[in-house]
């Protein structure tokens, strides 16, 4: 009975000891949570700020303002899928015997005089080839001719749409773009002037910054996009140094601030 009575006592007296250690636990608890919530926050912070540097480097957009590349020149010119969806502009080119579609973006470089003698001229000539006499039959020989090289010309320009290309026929045609953009008129071709290589660059590095937005885990493309950042600031930083003037004008033209040209360059 003694026994009881003691360990009924001693129950009683360890209870507020028991409930004093779990109130003090579930405090510990609320402390170590707001902890590791601050941290996290503070981790956050740091990646936003990371993320923001590593932006300012390889787009050229600076924290808390708008990207410049959409109203750039550059990003007028390049062609995308989106673009070439959205574009559905043909020219016709009349001829008595009917009328030939040209696509508005042929592949292969195909434009200009090229152009207008693959589907102007060269039909009217092959028609008319090996003709050297006239008689009744030459006109409706003719005609004929013509009509089945119109259908060839039809046939040839939706070969070579720019819309069945694949991704490096279209890299290839945004390449020619940047070349005829930013060369002289002198040199229509220049390829180894600093605003055709940075132009050029810049659309590598925004292509390829939007592949590994898709794939994280591209190690070898990340430092691929590390490389190309650094020598585009590299040509840049001669450019500055060739001609200061040629160098203001070609940032916003590809749509770049001095901040990821110059200074430290995080990515």
């Amino acid at each position: 009975m003694l026994r009881t009575l003691a360990g009924q006592a001693a129950l009683r007296s360890l209870q507020p000891a028991l409930r004093a250690e779990l109130h003090t636990s579930a405090i510990c608890l609320g402390q170590r949570k707001k902890v590791k919530e601050s941290k996290t926050a503070i981790r956050e912070e740091r990646k936003r700020a990371k993320d923001a540097a590593r932006l300012y480097a390889v787009l050229g957009v600076p924290r808390g303002q708008r990207d410049k590349w959409p109203q750039c020149e550059l990003a007028k010119v390049v062609i995308t899928e989106e673009k070439l969806h959205a574009e559905d502009a043909e020219q016709l080119v009349d001829f008595p015997e009917g009328n030939i579609k040209v696509p508005s973006n042929l592949n292969y470089g195909i434009a200009g005089e090229n152009k207008k003698m693959l589907f102007e001229v060269l039909p009217t000539l092959t028609a008319e080839r090996g003709v050297t006499t006239f008689n009744q039959n030459t006109v409706q020989q003719t005609e004929e001719a013509m009509q089945q090289e119109i259908q060839k010309a039809n046939m040839f320009a939706k070969l070579v749409n720019l819309r069945n290309a694949n991704s490096k026929g279209i890299a290839y045609e945004n390449r020619r773009r940047c070349i005829a953009m930013f060369s002289t008129p002198e040199n229509p071709n220049d390829t180894g002037r600093p605003e055709v290589q940075a132009a050029i660059l810049t659309l590598k590095i925004r292509n390829l910054w939007a592949h590994l937005l898709k794939f994280r885990m591209d190690i070898d493309n990340r430092r691929a996009l590390r490389q190309m950042v650094h020598q585009r600031a590299k040509i840049l930083k001669y450019l500055k140094r060739k001609d200061r003037d040629r160098y203001e004008a070609i940032l916003p033209q590809l749509g770049l601030d001095t901040g990821s040209v110059e200074g430290e360059l995080v990515i």
